[in-house]
């Protein structure tokens, strides 16, 4: 060990994960590599997506009804759809002529957000990881007595990953939350958000798909943290193939405020006459 600032440093960097195999003739060349032990050149021909990822994350192969329910999820979160903000902050970034190889991190970085985002998967996963002892239908009660207020802009959160969307139940997410609890398996922490979910339907609230995502994911043995982190792998696609369709159609694929749109408000005339101006 070194020591910089009385602070002691490792001399080389530590990973269980991938071990590069040097070439006897330049120890600088790789020939193969092992993913946790697996040859990374035979797994080319074994393994599928799904698969190569819980590798990587877990350390091992995942058993069958592992395989089938994160195959699910990948394809569930593919895609945040057009309206979230960090699918908008992508297709903006590409309609002014940002470059595709910037896209991925401009999206990811939205992605990590509290509202719909992979922090609110990380709160979401260590609530559910909370309660796992607790009544879901008497904690729904309990947590959904909450007046039911606001309109389509004021949505509400019960507890991170429920709540409304746009002032109402999001319906999309609860059909994501079947469609995954019923893949083969016992998966506690799905079957106690559909539970949770259906206990809030009477508040008008229900499951969103944050909550979805790390009820899936503590399911398949991730920690809250890591289901965050497969939140934004799993919807990266779709976050990219909204940037470079609108990277084809140039900034007037984007609408434009009409002038009778914009509102200025100007904090002198506020402090001066009492109001904004327009």
């Amino acid at each position: 060990m070194e020591e910089s600032r009385n602070t002691p440093f490792t001399r080389r960097i530590r990973t269980r994960i991938w071990q590069e195999l040097a070439d006897p003739r330049n120890p600088w060349v790789a020939t193969d590599a092992r993913c946790h032990g697996y040859a990374h050149s035979e797994m080319i021909g074994r393994l599928d997506y799904a698969q190569t990822l819980f590798l990587l994350l877990r350390g091992e192969l995942p058993g069958e009804r592992q395989h089938e329910l994160l195959r699910r999820f990948l394809v569930a979160f593919c895609n945040p759809g057009p309206r979230h903000g960090a699918t908008r902050a992508v297709m903006n970034a590409a309609a002014s002529g940002t470059r595709s190889q910037h896209l991925g991190a401009i999206g990811l970085a939205l992605l990590g957000g509290e509202h719909l985002g992979s922090a609110e998967v990380e709160q979401a996963a260590r609530f559910l990881s909370r309660q796992r002892g607790a009544d879901p239908a008497a904690l729904a009660t309990s947590l959904g007595a909450a007046s039911r207020d606001g309109g389509y802009t004021a949505d509400r959160r019960v507890a991170p990953g429920f709540g409304t969307l746009y002032g109402d139940i999001d319906a999309h997410a609860g059909a994501l939350a079947a469609l995954l609890a019923a893949a083969p398996g016992d998966w506690h922490s799905l079957a106690w958000g559909q539970r949770f979910a259906a206990g809030l339907r009477g508040a008008g609230c229900g499951w969103l798909v944050p909550g979805v995502a790390a009820a899936a994911a503590l399911d398949l043995g991730f920690a809250p943290k890591t289901a965050a982190a497969l939140y934004q792998i799993a919807s990266l696609p779709g976050l990219l193939a909204h940037g470079l369709e609108m990277g084809g159609q140039g900034m007037q694929g984007m609408p434009f405020v009409a002038e009778e749109d914009y509102e200025f408000h100007d904090p002198r005339d506020t402090a001066t006459h009492g109001g904004p101006s327009t």
